[in-house]
C-alpha cells in the first residue's frame, strides 16, 4: 500500500527543508529560493494529509485481516486414525491443514532439524501447531520445547494432545509454553475455540499496527504544518 512508504521518508522532508532554508543565506535569489520552498513545502503538506489513515480509510480495511480459511495449522500424530480426524475437525473449521506422522517430520517441516526446510520461506506460514504428547522417538512435549527454543517459531501458539489424563503431564505442559492441552477424542469445538481465538488475536495485532501508523501519519503531518519556510 501507498501509506508505509511515507513514514521513512520523515527525517528526510525535515532534512530538505533545513537545506532549503540554509541555501537562502548563500544566494542573492532569496526570492526564488522562497518561492520554490513553498511549493514544495504545500507539495509535501498535502502529501502528509492524504496519506493520514483517516483519509484513505484505512481504519476499515479489513484485508490484511486473517480469515478462517487462511488459518494454517500444522498437526503431528503418529496415529494415522487420529490423524485423519485432527485433519477433518480443522478442514470443517475452514483451516488449512498440514499433517505430518512424527516430531522429526514436524522439525524437518520446519527446517529445525539442521537442514532446510521442504517448504519455500514464503510459503513456510503456520499460524497453529498441534502435536500429540505420546509419540515414539520424541515426545510432543519435546517436540514444543524445540519449537519454543527456536527464534523464527516460538510464538507459534503450540497445542498438546493426549488420551492420557494425566494432571502432572498437563501442568508441566502449559508451564512449560503450551497454548492448550486438549484431551483426545478431540471435539469439533475445540477447534472452533482455538481459530476463533487466533482470529481474535490477529485483529488485535491488526488494530494495534494501525494505530501506530494513525499516530506516526499524524506527526509527520504536523510536524510539515509547524516547519517555517
Amino acid at each position: 500500500s501507498r501509506f508505509p512508504l511515507i513514514l521513512p521518508y520523515k527525517s528526510l522532508f525535515l532534512h530538505f527543508f533545513c537545506k532549503i532554508k540554509s541555501l537562502t543565506f548563500l544566494t542573492n535569489h532569496k526570492h526564488i529560493i522562497s518561492l520554490l520552498s513553498s511549493l514544495v513545502y504545500r507539495s509535501l503538506i498535502d502529501m502528509a494529509d492524504v496519506m493520514r489513515p483517516e483519509k484513505l480509510d484505512m481504519s476499515n480495511d479489513t484485508s490484511s485481516l486473517g480469515s478462517p480459511e487462511l488459518l494454517h495449522v500444522l498437526a503431528v500424530d503418529d496415529s494415522i486414525v487420529d490423524r485423519k480426524f485432527i485433519e477433518r475437525l480443522l478442514r470443517v473449521s475452514s483451516c488449512k491443514v498440514t499433517v505430518v506422522d512424527s516430531a522429526t517430520r514436524a522439525l524437518q517441516y520446519l527446517g529445525l532439524d539442521g537442514n532446510h526446510s521442504s517448504v519455500g520461506f514464503e510459503d513456510l506460514k503456520i499460524n497453529l501447531i498441534m502435536t500429540d504428547y505420546s509419540m515414539p522417538g520424541m515426545t510432543g512435549y519435546e517436540l514444543m520445547k524445540k519449537i519454543k527454543e527456536s527464534s523464527a517459531f516460538r510464538e507459534i501458539p503450540v497445542v498438546i494432545m493426549s488420551s492420557e489424563n494425566i494432571l502432572p503431564r498437563i501442568d508441566r505442559c502449559l508451564e512449560e509454553g503450551a497454548e492448550d492441552f486438549l484431551l483426545k477424542p478431540v471435539k469439533l469445538a475445540d477447534v472452533k475455540r482455538l481459530r476463533d481465538s487466533l482470529l481474535k488475536a490477529d485483529e488485535m495485532a491488526f488494530k494495534n499496527i494501525m494505530h501506530k501508523r494513525e499516530l506516526q501519519a499524524n506527526d509527520i503531518y504536523s510536524q510539515l504544518k509547524r516547519a517555517k519556510i
